[in-house]
């Protein structure tokens, strides 16, 4: 679009308002806000249910990846290996396959996680919130 067409849109109001836009981004700020916090409390619960110490580490950046690995029961370099592009897949998969086998789950229970949106919400209730 070149660059004057723009500036009669602007000036024509066909132009969407700066309103809208700022709504739009706020219900996308608070969407992603609320998908962490909900991410944050459910692997919280798996902790308090494997009885992994540092349970709010589930909140903060970096140190919930560790909280991952101590439920599963893995060694803290593997942090490392979650740095690796494709390596990190591969590390994620095993980690959430014995984050399932320490709570009594089946790892199938996985396969929610390929089904968008409400895979990883389901998955992850049943792995915080079922005995």
């Amino acid at each position: 679009m070149h660059p004057a067409s723009l500036v009669s849109m602007i000036l024509q109001d066909d132009f969407p308002s700066g309103g809208l836009i700022a709504g739009l981004l706020g219900a996308w700020f608070f969407v992603i806000i609320a998908a962490y916090l909900f991410f944050g409390f459910c692997f919280m619960k798996i902790a308090q249910k494997t009885n992994t110490e540092n349970g709010w580490w589930a909140f903060i950046p970096i140190l919930n990846i560790l909280l991952m690995l101590n439920i599963a029961r893995k060694p803290l370099w593997w942090i490392l290996l979650f740095l690796v592009p494709l390596v990190n897949i591969v590390i994620a998969i095993l980690v959430w396959i014995e984050i399932c086998n320490v709570r009594g789950k089946s790892p199938w229970i996985l396969l929610g996680f390929l089904v968008p949106i409400v895979g990883p919400i389901g998955v992850l209730c049943y792995l915080a919130f079922t005995d």
